[in-house]
């Protein structure tokens, strides 16, 4: 069947993480055998989602507020940040449920070969954070990969002259894992053993 609608919608799925053109039209036709009962109430929660929810001016974070839910509750730790590449990197750490203080989300890292600079990363509000709030400790959680160890280096060159404690993510994340693969006692371990990078 030919359908330029359809064509259009296998491309827009397969643009997803993880779904492929194969995977993406599988996912379609799946869909297309109960149109009512698929297709029109995920079209729907596509599009309140899309009304509703925000990127959090403070940390970065999507949420339906700004501030986001972490930066308002007040029964975290405000005196440490945890620095995430990514708003799923960020639920991952969350899903462990042992860290208690704040985020902030970088929006990827620092890459010289996909020019990737400090300008386009969300480092600059961090400087501002820093700055302006009580923080004793920044906890580098960027993803062990070439990318995100640059990145760290990066973060820690940066807070330096603020003489504040800087750790890293402690091993148990294998070298190019990534936070969003890893399993919540791995993040725990790895958050409870962390050390100064």
């Amino acid at each position: 069947m030919k359908n330029k609608n359809l064509d259009n919608l296998i491309k827009m799925m397969s643009r997803i993480p993880g779904l492929g053109p194969r995977s993406a039209r599988r996912a379609v036709l799946q869909m297309l055998q109960n149109p009512t009962g698929m297709m029109m109430p995920l079209a729907e929660y596509l599009t309140k989602v899309a009304e509703e929810v925000v990127i959090c001016d403070v940390c970065g974070n999507i949420d339906v507020n700004s501030p986001c839910h972490i930066c308002t509750d007040h029964s975290r730790d405000f005196s440490t940040i945890c620095v995430v590449e990514t708003v799923s990197d960020l639920w991952a750490v969350e899903r462990a449920k042992f860290f208690k203080g704040k985020y902030h989300v970088l929006g990827g890292t620092l890459s010289a070969i996909e020019g990737r600079t400090p300008e386009s990363l969300n480092i600059a509000s961090l400087q501002n954070r820093i700055a302006a709030e009580k923080i004793s400790e920044v906890i580098i959680a960027t993803n062990a990969t070439l990318d995100g160890q640059t990145t760290g280096y990066y973060l820690v060159d940066m807070l330096k002259p603020h003489g504040i404690k800087t750790t890293r993510l402690a091993h148990g994340i294998p070298m190019g894992g990534e936070l969003d693969y890893m399993d919540e006692g791995t993040l725990t371990l790895a958050l409870k053993m962390r050390h100064d990078f």
